[in-house]
């Protein structure tokens, strides 16, 4: 019984922090990031490309579902 209090009160910490982390972003910081620098990929075309040349090559399906037989084709 405890410990499903326990974890009630830890999920609902968690929540409380999720939350807390959420902002509101003023229109003149929107600037900052829509920089480059601040993408998760920051060059996403070479990542694309790098990604199909893997898959081609191990003729494997990856996180990106792109599957190949060797030859650089689908």
């Amino acid at each position: 019984m405890t410990l499903t209090r326990h974890l009630l009160t830890f999920c609902g910490f968690c929540i409380l922090l999720i939350m807390n982390a959420c902002a509101p972003v003023q229109p003149w910081e929107r600037g900052n990031l829509a920089k480059p620098q601040m993408a998760l990929d920051p060059y996403p075309l070479q990542s694309a490309l790098r990604a199909h040349n893997y898959g081609s090559r191990e003729a494997a399906a990856g996180g990106n579902a792109a599957q190949g037989g060797g030859c650089g084709c689908y």
